[in-house]
């Protein structure tokens, strides 16, 4: 029996105070294939919280037009600059708040995660994340987006998406003989 054709978007966001970056994935089977990238350009906007507003809706209009089935966000890179860890703390929230009341299910990676998943490398450039994308998902120089904020956003994206296809540790195993006792018609 042939088994239907899993499909399966995933909206990625790069969370930014001034620039936050979107990309959406969509899986067929095991084939992604980009149907958005671009940014939300605050960088006009001087109020913090009409910015965090407009995230809101722009996140919102984002999901309204895609339909993602989940949401893959970055989590904030812990620096030394506690307003600035705050301030992108919020615009991540707001992204977060907006998949919520759309009952879209939320993954967060932290950035070396995400960089390891895409280049094999954890200190990798934004444009060797970007150039690596390009070739993995088959872009054309026209199809990337000026701000690398969107290629980082597609690359949370692209995380996720080499993720589901891995076992996840839900059940808590302590090892091979719990994972039998709990899983009796599997072989090892």
């Amino acid at each position: 029996m042939i088994q239907p054709v899993q499909e399966k978007i995933i909206l990625g966001i790069d969370p930014g105070t001034n620039v936050m970056g979107y990309g959406v994935l969509k899986v067929v089977g095991t084939k992604p294939e980009v149907l958005a990238l671009g940014v939300i350009d605050l960088r006009k906007m001087s109020d913090p919280y009409l910015k965090l507003g407009h995230i809101f809706q722009r996140v919102i209009g984002i999901i309204e037009a895609y339909l993602p089935d989940e949401l893959a966000i970055e989590a904030p890179f812990f620096g030394k600059n506690v307003q600035s860890m705050l301030k992108l703390g919020r615009a991540q929230g707001v992204a977060m708040a907006a998949a919520i009341s759309r009952d879209i299910p939320i993954t967060e990676y932290a950035p070396l995660k995400i960089k390891m998943a895409i280049t094999g490398n954890g200190a990798a450039s934004k444009e060797q994340v970007a150039g690596m994308l390009q070739r993995i998902l088959h872009m054309k120089d026209q199809d990337l987006s000026p701000f690398l904020d969107a290629t980082d956003a597609l690359g949370v994206a692209y995380c996720h998406y080499l993720q589901m296809g891995r076992p996840t540790m839900e059940k808590g195993y302590k090892g091979w003989k719990d994972f039998l006792q709990k899983n009796p018609g599997r072989k090892v």
